[in-house]
């Protein structure tokens, strides 16, 4: 991993947020080749919009790309769609849940299908502007992940008080302080997921990463991205389901990860 400029702080975990307007960078070819990862489930309505906004936008900064659309037992034709979309663009990669599996399964599957140098994650439901993504690529030279937070965040209010209860369990819990922790708007160096074991596969899996990120001796920075209202779909992350499981997973995985922690340092 490349350092930090000089004569700008780095500690193991964060470096100072990056703030990074945007239009500020001027169009510039990646020099890395860059997988995409893209949940859904069923986001018929607007998958088709976000991925041919994600692969317009990839064609402008590489030619080796990969988006790959991870369908979690879809019930509608969000499917369909995608698999239409491939006859256009080839570099689309469409993996298939014949069941729902929740939010952090969909994810594992996506980085283990990932062959690229980069990874990226992004929710599906067009809440968010693939554009801002050039504004991490500068960052990724220096740091191993860059993660977005939103700024502002447009959900219901409901949604707004979840999220800030659960970060701050988590960080109570595992330690984890970071501004947005389950923005999916995330870039990472590959090679951290070719080895990793990922366990968790809810709502938990933002946590997990981080916390085996930080663990490992990586550095992230953070950067503020836009964050648009839901026009179409609906979010299934608020429901009462996800959340009990998300709070059970924390509370086991927490202890086994620390008693693990524990062992090794007795070695």
């Amino acid at each position: 991993m490349s350092s930090m400029p000089q004569g700008q702080s780095v500690q193991v975990g964060v470096v100072p947020d990056q703030h990074v307007a945007p239009g500020a960078v001027s169009e510039r070819k990646l020099s890395y080749s860059l997988s995409v990862v893209l949940p859904a489930y069923n986001e018929e309505a607007v998958i088709e919009q976000t991925v041919t906004m994600v692969a317009s936008a990839l064609r402008t900064w590489t030619d080796d790309f990969e988006i790959i659309v991870v369908d979690d037992g879809s019930r509608d034709h969000t499917r369909d769609i995608i698999e239409r979309l491939i006859g256009d663009e080839p570099r689309i990669r469409l993996m298939h849940h014949s069941q729902n599996r929740g939010y952090g399964a969909a994810l594992v599957t996506g980085f283990h299908t990932a062959s690229k140098e980069l990874v990226f994650f992004m929710d599906s439901d067009g809440q968010f502007d693939i554009n801002d993504l050039e504004r991490f690529f500068p960052l990724i030279e220096h740091c191993d992940a860059v993660l977005g937070y939103r700024a502002p965040r447009h959900d219901p209010w409901i949604r707004k008080l979840n999220a800030w209860g659960w970060k701050q369990l988590v960080h109570l819990v595992l330690g984890i302080k970071v501004r947005d922790l389950d923005c999916a708007f995330k870039l990472y160096r590959a090679e951290f997921f070719q080895t990793l074991n990922l366990e968790t596969r809810g709502a938990m899996i933002n946590a997990e990463i981080l916390y085996k990120f930080v663990r490992a001796g990586h550095i992230y920075t953070e950067v503020g991205v836009r964050h648009l209202p839901r026009q179409k779909g609906k979010a299934t992350g608020a429901h009462p389901r996800v959340i009990l499981k998300a709070m059970r997973e924390l509370i086991s995985y927490s202890r086994k990860w620390k008693l693990a922690e524990r062992a090794r340092q007795r070695l």
